[in-house]
Parts: C-alpha cells; sequence; structure tokens
C-alpha cells in the first residue's frame, strides 16, 4: 500500500496529469516532455524507483492474481511463461493453486532482480524461473500457456504487434496465450478502465482497447480470440 500511494500520488504520475491537456492534444506522452524520456527507460535509470513502482503494481493488482488463477483451468499445463511478469506475483499465485506447474518470469534484468524476494515469501521460488530479457526482441520458447499482464495497454499499435509476434513465434501450435488487462465497453458509460485510458495516453504511450480492438489487433499478430 505504502508504494502505491508514493507512486500514484508522487510526482511522476501527478506532473504527467498535471499537463494532461498537452497530451489530448498531440497524443505524445506529458512523461517524455516533463521527463524527457519514456517511463520504463527512466525506471530503469532510476533503481529505488523501479522497485517502488514494481511494488505498487502489486498493490493495485492485488485481487488479480488469484482471481485468474482461479478462473483458469491450468491443470493440464506444466510450463507457464510470463512475459513481462515483473516480480512474479501472477506467477506465485498460479503455481501455488497448481502443484504440478512450473513457471518462467521473463522480464528485464533490473526488473527480475527483485523477484527472489517475493517468490521465496510465497514459498514457490524453486518452482520459478527467472529469465532476463526484451520481450521486443524474444520471448522464451517451451510454454504450454503465455501470460501478459498489463503489458499490452502500455505501448503503441506497432509495439504490441512486436511483442504478440514474438509471443506467437515462442508458442507451439497448442499454447495458449492469457492476456490480463480492462476490457472496455463499446459505449460511452463510465468505466474504470477509461481511467487507466487516460493514465496510458498521459504517461506511457498505450491505450485499454474494446473486446472488438483487442480482435483485430491479435488477428494481426496471427492470434485468435
Amino acid at each position: 500500500a505504502r508504494s502505491t500511494v508514493l507512486m500514484m500520488a508522487g510526482p511522476l504520475v501527478w506532473k504527467c496529469f498535471e499537463q494532461l491537456r498537452y497530451s489530448v492534444e498531440t497524443g505524445k506522452t506529458v512523461m517524455e516532455k516533463a521527463f524527457g524520456t519514456p517511463l520504463f527507460d527512466y525506471l530503469a535509470q532510476h533503481a529505488e524507483l523501479a522497485s517502488q513502482f514494481s511494488e505498487a503494481m502489486v498493490g493495485i493488482h492485488s485481487a488479480e492474481p488469484a482471481a485468474v488463477a482461479a478462473s483458469y483451468d491450468f491443470s493440464t499445463l506444466e510450463v507457464i511463461v510470463d512475459v513481462g511478469g515483473a516480480t512474479g506475483n501472477m506467477l506465485a499465485h498460479i503455481v501455488t493453486r497448481y502443484p504440478q506447474c512450473r513457471g518462467v518470469l521473463f522480464d528485464c534484468p533490473h526488473v527480475v532482480a527483485d523477484a527472489p524476494a517475493l517468490l521465496r515469501a510465497k514459498g514457490v521460488e524453486s518452482r520459478v524461473r527467472l529469465e532476463h530479457g526484451d520481450f521486443f526482441k524474444s520471448v522464451p520458447g517451451g510454454g504450454d500457456a503465455y501470460i501478459l499482464s498489463h503489458i499490452i495497454h502500455d505501448w503503441s499499435e506497432g509495439q504490441c504487434l512486436t511483442i504478440l509476434s514474438n509471443c506467437r513465434k515462442a508458442m507451439r501450435p497448442e499454447s495458449k496465450l492469457l492476456i490480463v488487462e480492462f476490457v472496455l465497453p463499446e459505449g460511452d458509460e463510465p468505466h474504470i478502465g477509461k481511467l487507466l485510458d487516460m493514465t496510458m495516453l498521459a504517461v506511457t504511450g498505450g491505450e485499454e482497447r474494446t473486446a472488438t480492438e483487442y480482435r483485430t489487433l491479435l488477428a494481426r499478430a496471427g492470434l485468435t480470440m
């Protein structure tokens, strides 16, 4: 909770919302205007802030990993690859609920560095293998299921296609790709995901999507929803 409050109420986020009009008018991020670099490049240069960001994501999405583990049937799967899985909170919940599962946690070296402590605290350190890498270049093969949890909404359409295409290359014909995101309603009614959509506009340059938009994006990467 502490990291969540410090991150979401701290200068990194509020400076972006302070100039939200700039993003609305230009389509560009306030993050790059205010801090001179994209969010994830900035975090890579500030280790303490990167750790706080990872812990804040655990706080914001605290109920999701258990809900995903409970709602999807992983009982016939052995290897779960969490692409951009940060400190491993999602994988920890899945392998805890499904003892036959082993996890591969794939993320940048400075992000994965904080994972052993969380996995150890959850008692699953021996069942999750850490792999360093860049999902814009490649994704580990051999997975029965691949997870993208709050990854796709961070990036532009072209960048998303690169990530999805790399997942598709790594997947076997029977592998599944599981995307954990808000799905926006098609109409104009209020929705919590639309607040996050504005956050993505100003901070990361990404966006939230409707089911139709996801179906179109996935089809372009050779995937079927």
